[in-house]
Order: structure tokens, then C-alpha cells, then sequence
């Protein structure tokens, strides 16, 4: 365990330069002391690792100095190669160099260990998108990409929702959600979130910026997703739900709608039973969502959605019987008259 352990903390400083002991400690899922104590024992060893002190101080190893640590176990050997993902590296620009890497990694491995990345490729496959949906493979994404990696800004002109907009944006990170590419930008001091698709043009700049200290690229975008989907689902409707319904309800929520739906256990004669369900701004949106469920549902509250539910699938129900009266009509004039 002690041995893991050290060569644990080893990593993460060859990795990532300067650590403090607590963060080791977490990492390693140990107390503060018993890291000193590991610091203490790999210095004893004869490794160069020394502490800077102060406010911004942590534990470094020696400038230039490489620990070599090419054994892999099992597990580890499989995660790297289930982490290789060709679409995300491929729309990128990153397939040939993540093939290059992977092909090195195999010929590196143990040969009892190559048999099992093999397979893990064999066996397992990621398809980001949802159903019926598609990759989106934005025309500016490698650009933006490129000035993430490289801390530069970048002007863009971007179609909103309701406008087109100039941006000089500082790109802090990219997320791929749902087969679809998105840009945290800063902007004005704000970081904002872009879909790439949407952006027209993009001129990367000279001019660098400066990361704003402490931003967590998966924090923020858990915060804007739940943000979001809160803005986007304000108001709560009380339906009224078949058996069949519940299990529509269950089967087509969004994750945030589903999480935070009431259904009461008591049924009623018919066996249906109560719903608090999140719904959208308006009435319309509100609306279109639950007329998913047809018939199996039943808006009792608010009075305004139960109104707009009516005048929705009245208005369904009249355009369909004057098509059918139509297609009625076209059948019986295509019919041959009989000759006396």
C-alpha cells in the first residue's frame, strides 16, 4: 500500500510540478501527516524532492529530474485504452497522433497485458450522441481548440438565439455533451458558454490572457448545465397520470425533470395517480412537452396550462378530421360511377 502510495505521489508531482500536502493527501486518500511522512521517506531515498514555502508554496521535484515508471497494472492498461476516443480526437485533428500514442503504449505493454488492451477495443465503443441524433463537426472547432491550448483569444462572430454578436472571448475549455461541441468562454470578466456550431467566423489572435485562478473546467459546466435546465423548467404542473403514463414519465423526462418529479403513491379508482411535475416558461412549453404523453395524462394545475392542453389538441383533433374529411371526399370522387 506504502509503495503505491509513493509512487503515486511521485506521478502527480512529475505531472503537475508543484503539490500541496493536502491535495496529495486527497488524492491519496490519506491524513496531511502521512504524507509528510511518504515526502520524508522518498527524500531519504534519494529522490529530489523539496518543499517551497509560503502562501503559493508546495512540494516539487528538482527541475529536469524524471522518475521512469513504465509498469502498468491490468486495470490501468485497460483504462487507457478505453479512454482512447477516436470521434472527439478525430474532429479534433488528434486521430493520428492518438493512433501513434496507442500503438507505442501497446508495444511498451507486457505482452500478457496486450491481449487485454486488445480487447478492450474490440469490446467497448462509445457513441457520444444521443438517439437519433448526429456529431456535429463545427467548421472553427480545431481553431478553437488550438487557442485553448495555447492561452490566446480569439474573435468571434457567433448566431445566438435571437441575434448575431461579436466576441472577443478568452476560450477557457471545451465540452463535448451529446454529440454536440461547446466553448467555455471569458468574456468581460464572465465566463459564458458557446455552442461551436454556431460560430460563424473565428480569427485566432496574438494577444494571450490570463486564466482566471482556480477555474474548474468540470465544476463550471455542471453549475451552467443545472443553471440551465433550472431556468428552463421554473414552473411545476400537477397531472394527473395513468399506470401506463408513469412509465412514460419515466422513460421520456430529461434527467433534471425526472429527478425532481413528485409522484404520490396513493391511485385513485382508475389506478391513476398524482404527479408534481417541473415544466417549462410558458404555457406553450409547458405544454408541448406533456402532450408527449397522449392520453395517459392529465393537466389538473395550473388553470392557464390546463386551458392551453384544450386548445392545443382541440386544435389537433379539428386539423386531422378535416383531413380525413378531405381524403373522404378525394376516395369517394375517384370512385367509378356505375353505367346503367
Amino acid at each position: 500500500m506504502r509503495a503505491s502510495r509513493m509512487l503515486s505521489i511521485l506521478t502527480t508531482l512529475q505531472a503537475r510540478g508543484q503539490v500541496t500536502a493536502p491535495e496529495l493527501a486527497e488524492a491519496c486518500e490519506v491524513s496531511v501527516r502521512t504524507i509528510y511522512r511518504d515526502i520524508d521517506a522518498l527524500a531519504a531515498s534519494g529522490v529530489p524532492v523539496y518543499a517551497d514555502r509560503g502562501a503559493e508554496g508546495g512540494y516539487r521535484l528538482l527541475d529536469g529530474y524524471r522518475v521512469r515508471l513504465n509498469g502498468l497494472s491490468q486495470s490501468e492498461a485497460e483504462a487507457l485504452f478505453l479512454g482512447a476516443l477516436p470521434g472527439p480526437a478525430a474532429a479534433l485533428g488528434l486521430d493520428a497522433a492518438m493512433l501513434a500514442a496507442q500503438n507505442k503504449l501497446m508495444a511498451a505493454l507486457p505482452a500478457n497485458l496486450r491481449e487485454d488492451a486488445g480487447r478492450m477495443q474490440e469490446r467497448f465503443h462509445l457513441d457520444a450522441p444521443g438517439w437519433f441524433g448526429e456529431t456535429e463537426e463545427p467548421k472553427h472547432l480545431r481553431a478553437v481548440a488550438g487557442a485553448a491550448l495555447r492561452g490566446t483569444l480569439i474573435k468571434i462572430r457567433y448566431q445566438s438565439w435571437r441575434s448575431e454578436k461579436q466576441r472577443r472571448v478568452a476560450p477557457l475549455g471545451l465540452v463535448l455533451k451529446g454529440g454536440s461541441w461547446y466553448l467555455a468562454g471569458q468574456v468581460d470578466g464572465s465566463v459564458r458558454t458557446y455552442r461551436i456550431a454556431r460560430v460563424l467566423d473565428c480569427a485566432v489572435l496574438e494577444d494571450r490572457f490570463d486564466r482566471p485562478a482556480g477555474f474548474d473546467l468540470a465544476a463550471y459546466w455542471r453549475d451552467a448545465t443545472l443553471r440551465l435546465e433550472a431556468e428552463m423548467h421554473p414552473n411545476i404542473a400537477i397531472v394527473r397520470l395513468s399506470p401506463l403514463g408513469v412509465k412514460l414519465l419515466d422513460a421520456l423526462s430529461q434527467p433534471y425533470v425526472k429527478a425532481r418529479t413528485q409522484v404520490e403513491e396513493i391511485t385513485d379508482a382508475d389506478g391513476w395517480r398524482i404527479a408534481r411535475v417541473p415544466t417549462g416558461k410558458t404555457s406553450w412549453h409547458a405544454a408541448a412537452e406533456l402532450l408527449r404523453f397522449g392520453p395517459e395524462a392529465e393537466v389538473l394545475e395550473p388553470a392557464d396550462l390546463r386551458e392551453k392542453m384544450a386548445q392545443m389538441t382541440q386544435a389537433m383533433a379539428a386539423r386531422y378530421r378535416t383531413a380525413a374529411r378531405k381524403a373522404s371526399r378525394r376516395r369517394i370522387a375517384q370512385q367509378p360511377t356505375k353505367q346503367s
